[in-house]
């Protein structure tokens, strides 16, 4: 039931991080996977490291998530030369930290359109193959700021709880198709993107790196940050014919932070 051997996955924002873990997961699960990120030589050597179980031809596509028109555009045109994919993982950094007064409305403009712009391009523009093939699966790594807004992420806070009413919105029209549609919700994950955050957080508060992280840890159940590959499975699960009847949920992957709230 966790099989993916046939489908096919785009994986945006996978040349490192969370997006990346997430492709090598479903390649080991089988998929045929595409990345699409915009460093174009980093994608390249994430392509070829991925798992070929069963002779799968990887392939990536460069995108620069802050223009909506090229993501739609070159994934478009990709698949219409190597074929439809059934399953969406939308994943694209978040904006920069900082207070929500000191926000600019052009700065919500573009995280909106990065984030919930690119991923409803990349819906539309999939939707023919999720039909054809009689399965779809979109799947938004959002952040558990949809549950609790993280204090310093004003324009991220606002942008992540947009893409989640409008994955569950989608799954309400997609639902009767068979597509499900579901927002995983990461806690603190070691990735170079929280490192850079502790760091400005320390820099603000003149404290060290450590220190920041320690109390980020002393809030979390299992007193630890998430690896990028323990995200990764639940997205796998999500992916799989295993969860055909999991759709419209934002899910807390976060060592049981937010329970403990």
């Amino acid at each position: 039931m966790g099989d993916l051997s046939g489908k096919r996955a785009v994986v945006c924002g996978s040349s490192s991080g969370i997006g990346r873990a997430c492709a090598e997961e479903l390649a080991g699960r089988g998929a045929d996977v595409v990345l699409v990120a915009r460093n174009g030589e980093a994608l390249r050597e994430a392509a070829a490291s991925l798992a070929t179980p069963h002779g799968e031809g990887h392939s990536y596509v460069v995108a620069d998530f802050n223009d909506v028109e090229q993501v739609r555009r070159n994934v478009a045109e990709h698949l219409a030369r190597t074929g439809p994919a059934q399953i969406l993982v939308n994943n694209t950094g978040g904006p920069p930290h900082g207070p929500i007064l000191e926000a600019r409305p052009e700065d919500f403009l573009q995280a909106l359109a990065a984030h919930v712009g690119c991923g409803h391009v990349l819906v539309q523009t999939m939707l023919p193959g999720m039909r054809e093939a009689g399965y779809g699966r979109v799947i938004n790594i959002v952040s558990v700021s949809v549950i609790s807004p993280i204090p310093g992420l004003g324009v991220s806070n606002t942008t992540r709880a947009a893409v989640a009413n409008w994955a569950r919105t989608l799954a309400h029209e997609l639902g009767p198709l068979g597509v499900t549609v579901n927002n995983v919700l990461p806690g603190y994950t070691a990735t170079a993107r929280l490192e850079e955050l502790a760091e400005s957080v320390a820099a603000e508060r003149g404290s060290s790196v450590e220190q920041v992280e320690a109390e980020w840890q002393a809030g979390i159940p299992l007193r630890r940050l998430a690896e990028p590959s323990e995200i990764a499975a639940v997205v796998g699960f999500l992916a799989s014919p295993a969860a055909s009847y999991v759709t419209g949920v934002n899910l807390p992957v976060d060592g049981g932070r937010m329970a403990a709230k």
